[in-house]
């Protein structure tokens, strides 16, 4: 038995991908967490044809999925409820929430065993025994086990979606893959099918090694900067951006559980830096930090997922309190090309640190009584401290000599008005720039 599933409509505007559903917090969505299943748990299987386009229900491309054998969760557990509920589900709505947990289960696995099946009616209908006028029965195919990826949800109104909590919805491409004595079963579908029971438990992800894949959506831009998170080993539960000086925790977009809006470094800014957060919460690889920017093609994204490529560094393992290490601030007097007088103050702050080394945001502010243009400072860097990367202008280093330049969208600061930018360093964060200059 196969059917088709409705999904959330979607509408491609210039510039946004907009998902008709309201967005729901990471607080609201963990305090109305389903609990894994204690053990192997037992439900009715049916299939489908494949992922929707361009998305499935976790916010990927089917042909960008880790794997090629996928299932679909439950979005609701509502027995003898057929009713619509607004996605992702909030509020009192929590209370209705199936396996597919608000999209917190997506790109997890789970182990699948076929186990007996039914001899009579097994068509989901609403109000409606299963297997009714028919029996369960063992057979051949019985024990043959697939691992599957979560990458899809099945919320529509029938039985099998609403009054069994562990139904799975099976690609049905993967039916004839999985694997008893060695080898493939290669003929269960369609003769030996009819709507089988299964026996299932998340797992860990098989074989898995590197590290994970991040993709901008369909009409991802600054102002929008939508991405994918994929290739986990244990699922996803959250993203955190970094921006203006601190972690924000990132906003799911819909219960598209790999799916989620992130903030730039600064406002309008085109560079992100990201950490992950799994199924059980912790940061993935010990709050290992990826910073990358947008392309320049996305303005916005044309294609369903862009793929990027990252830097990494090694960030603390819980979210960090600003700490002001060090915050020298100096107001240099310097005359530029022209004859025009500069003044400036500038002040810089250790905003998180670790072992190894830390980011820090600086604040620029035009003392004088006229605009500074093309704005540019200059400093050196402390012993030991080497730059990665820097976010809201353009930060380069030339040995200990750093230099700021203003950024392309904002290259004038009005007579006392105020530029910020940060930038993550390796090294000690014990003490500040010296020997600042502005020009």
């Amino acid at each position: 038995m196969s059917y088709v599933r409705r999904r959330l409509p979607a509408i491609l505007l210039p510039g946004f991908l907009v998902v008709l559903c309201a967005f729901v917090s990471l607080t609201e969505q963990s305090a109305g967490a389903v609990s894994d299943p204690p053990g192997p748990v037992t439900g009715n299987a049916t299939y489908f044809d494949g992922l929707g386009a361009p998305y499935g229900g976790c916010g990927l491309p089917q042909a960008n999925l880790d794997s090629q054998d996928f299932v679909a969760l439950n979005v609701y557990n509502t027995p003898g409820d057929y009713a619509f509920y607004p996605r992702p589900l909030t509020g009192a709505n929590l209370s209705k929430a199936g396996s597919w947990n608000n999209g917190l289960n997506c790109g997890r696995y789970v182990q699948v065993e076929i186990s007996d099946y039914c001899t009579g009616t097994n068509d989901g209908a609403p109000n409606q025994a299963f297997c009714r006028n028919g029996s369960w029965v063992s057979d051949a195919y019985n024990g043959a086990k697939l691992t599957m990826l979560v990458a899809d949800s099945c919320g529509d109104s029938n039985g099998w979606c609403r009054d069994d909590p562990y139904h799975l919805d099976l690609s049905k491409d993967s039916l004839n893959r999985f694997v008893k004595n060695g080898g493939a079963i290669g003929d269960m579908y369609p003769n030996h099918w009819n709507n089988r029971h299964v026996t299932w438990s998340f797992v860990p992800a098989p074989n898995y090694s590197g590290d994970i894949n991040i993709g901008f959506m369909q009409g991802a831009q600054v102002w929008w900067p939508a991405i994918s998170v994929s290739h986990l080993a244990n699922g996803i539960h959250g993203v955190e951006y970094y921006a203006n000086g601190a972690w924000q925790p990132a906003q799911m977009n819909g219960d598209m559980g790999q799916s989620y809006v992130i903030g730039g470094t600064t406002s309008g800014a085109g560079q992100f830096q990201i950490r992950v957060r799994d199924a059980t919460d912790t940061l993935i690889n010990g709050g290992r930090v990826y910073s990358f920017s947008l392309p320049t093609a996305c303005s916005p994204c044309g294609a369903a997922y862009t793929k990027v490529t990252y830097t990494t560094s090694q960030g603390p393992t819980s979210t960090p309190t600003p700490t002001p290490t060090v915050t020298p601030t100096v107001t240099p007097t310097v005359t530029p090309t022209g004859g025009t007088g500069v003044s400036c103050d500038v002040s810089h702050q250790v905003a998180s640190s670790w072992q190894g080394g830390f980011t820090a945001n600086v604040t620029v502010k035009n003392t004088g009584t006229t605009a500074w243009n093309n704005w540019t400072i200059t400093w050196t860097a402390p012993p030991g401290v080497t730059l990665v990367n820097g976010w809201g202008s353009t930060v380069t280093s030339s040995g200990a000599t750093w230099t700021i330049k203003a950024p392309t969208w904002a290259t004038s600061l009005a007579a006392g008005a105020t530029a910020t930018f940060g930038y993550q360093a390796n090294g000690p964060s014990t003490a500040g720039p010296t020997g600042i200059t502005c020009s």
